[in-house]
């Protein structure tokens, strides 16, 4: 076997440039034996196949291995760079991209490794010297240019960065992305009136480029000169009526200057308009919605985001985002057709079906609930509020005990939520009550209230059912009382403490806060109305229980029970 001698590679000439931030990189090399130089070949294209089928730890290992045998192997350092830098390694992939340079400092791809390296770790200072050796490689990139400007102007060296454009201008002549680049410079040094100057020049030279108007009425708008940046792009919508940034832009200045029905037509215009992307124009219409106090910002967003499904018939988010709009509106029927449109375009957008379903339960429509959670449930098996909001739906349809199977399949899934766990537990309640199984029903208000002490809705229904059994009715009086504490002039809630205190026979206690429930609906509820014509009675008011319990009719009561009061002029237990 040969005997082996050292080799010591000291950092090139081409790449000291470099060294001026760090210390110099020595890598230390062999000569081979043929043996070990023909395991470094078999190890080096192992490492490639390894990493062609996307195998990088075994990948890695060869190639280490190759620098191990041999520590000059360029190719090795710089495919083991390359792997570093995919797992965002940075400090091990800068290391041995620098020493893959070192060793081979006219590879272009080794010295844009190293640059991407210093761009995601933001090492403009390191940047600027990689990409004067990238030029001096290829001096005809164009783009090696602009990215040491680039480099230079983010580290605030823009006299540096201008002397570079001005290289470029004599090499490569002017150029729209040279003037863009110009306008960085200008704007970062406030000089918007040079800025303005270029642009003017370009348009001279261009007239039918209509970006160059846009990027000119931009600097007059931010100056301050709305009518300048108007005129400029009415210009420009001359030459391109159909250009959705000259639209967008206009829209943008004439919102600026409060003449929103302006605005508002040069954004339905580039909505009607295919060229703009769904993705802007959602995001347009998500910025009216901090404005939906205003009934005009509200009007505006729901014709533009309608105008999204007219243009992008085939597209999800177009009839989701519409949705979303007619939601807050209140408009919940519209909302639920638009959800389902969207659904039936993409039916994997979770949280879709989620609004959709409590959309249905809002309307009251258990049925839609029920038909809506379980195919749903089809393709999230494992969300809880998917059985939850089911489970609802089920018992507003006054099935129970399906309601109860799905609700106890939410508690067994589990959610990170408190409010989901609290309302599944709440929620059996309700259904445990209305099959007469009243310990866990009990059982299960209580879990609901350990997870939210002040529901207001457990403590209501709780404290209301354990008064229709007569039931710890001192328990019931205190949650009741609490409810009221914690959402004041409730007229619901009034009842429910009112009706209690009548069970407790403290029918003055009773009396008052039923006059108050009644003061503060707004719905005439005959429950109410007939509970008060109770309480009178108690009070030896009868005739004017008689009255309230005639009026509990007019307002809608049919029960049995009711009719028998009105008959015998009696209060019926």
């Amino acid at each position: 076997m040969k005997k082996l001698s050292s080799i010591l590679l000291i950092l090139s000439a081409a790449s000291a440039s470099v060294a001026q931030q760090h210390k110099a990189v020595i890598v230390a090399g062999k000569v081979l034996s043929t043996e070990d130089s023909l395991l470094v070949k078999e190890l080096y294209y192992s490492g490639l196949r390894e990493k062609t089928i996307q195998n990088y730890q075994l990948s890695s290992d060869y190639f280490s291995r190759v620098i191990q045998l041999d520590p000059a192997n360029d190719a090795a350092l710089y495919e083991l760079a390359s792997i570093n830098h995919a797992k965002k390694n940075d400090k091990e992939a800068e290391e041995l991209a620098r020493k893959a340079v070192t060793v081979e400092p006219e590879n272009e791809w080794y010295w844009l490794l190293l640059a991407d390296i210093y761009k995601r770790t933001s090492n403009m200072r390191d940047l600027v010297p990689v990409f004067d050796e990238l030029i001096a490689i290829s001096p005809e990139k164009e783009d090696y240019y602009f990215d040491k400007a680039n480099a230079l102007l983010l580290q605030n060296e823009t006299e540096k960065a201008e002397q570079v454009y001005t290289l470029v201008e004599k090499k490569f002549g002017v150029s729209d992305d040279l003037t863009s680049a110009r306008q960085r410079i200008y704007q970062k040094q406030g000089n918007s009136e040079k800025a303005a100057v270029e642009l003017e020049n370009l348009i001279k030279n261009n007239p039918s480029e209509v970006k160059n108007y846009i990027e000119l009425s931009q600097i007059y708008s931010t100056n301050g000169n709305l009518s300048k940046a108007r005129q400029i792009l009415e210009e420009a919508k001359k030459i391109d009526p159909s250009n959705v940034y000259v639209r967008l832009s206009l829209a943008d200045v004439y919102r600026a200057e409060k003449k929103n029905e302006d605005a508002f037509i040069e954004l339905k215009s580039a909505f009607s308009n295919q060229n703009l992307d769904i993705d802007n124009k959602v995001r347009i219409v998500l910025s009216f919605f901090p404005d939906f106090k205003n009934p005009a910002a509200r009007a505006q967003a729901e014709e533009l985001s309608y105008l999204i499904t007219e243009s992008n018939p085939g597209d999800p988010k177009g009839f989701s985002v519409y949705g979303d709009v007619l939601f807050q509106e209140n408009k919940l029927k519209e909302a639920a057709e638009a959800y389902r449109k969207s659904l039936k375009l993409n039916n994997q957008t979770y949280m879709i079906w989620e609004q959709l379903l409590r959309i249905d339960l809002g309307l009251g429509d258990g049925a839609a609930a029920i038909k809506d959670g379980e195919e749903a449930l089809t393709y999230f098996p494992n969300q809880a509020p998917l059985y939850l909001y089911t489970g609802i739906g089920y018992a507003q349809k006054g099935n129970h005990a399906r309601a109860v199977t799905y609700l106890k399949n939410a508690s067994s899934i589990g959610s990170e939520d408190k409010q989901v766990q609290a309302q599944t537990w709440a929620s059996l309640g309700d259904s445990y009550n209305a099959l007469k199984q009243f310990q866990e029903s009990d059982a299960a208000y209580e879990k609901a209230l350990q997870i939210d002490p002040d529901n207001t809705y457990t403590l209501n229904n709780y404290a209301y059912y354990l008064s229709l059994r007569n039931e710890n009715l001192d328990k019931a009086a205190q949650m009741s009382l609490k409810t009221n504490q914690i959402d004041q002039n409730n007229a619901s809630f009034e009842d429910t403490y009112a009706w209690i205190l009548f069970k407790q026979k403290k029918f003055t206690d009773a009396r008052k806060w039923m006059e108050k429930a009644l003061s503060d609906d707004q719905s005439k509820s005959s429950t109410q109305v007939e509970h008060y014509g109770d309480i009178l009675y108690q009070l030896g008011e009868k005739d004017q229980a008689l009255k309230q319990w005639i009026k509990a009719k007019e307002y809608g009561g049919s029960s049995q029970k009711l009719q028998q009061k009105i008959d015998t002029k009696t209060f019926i237990e």
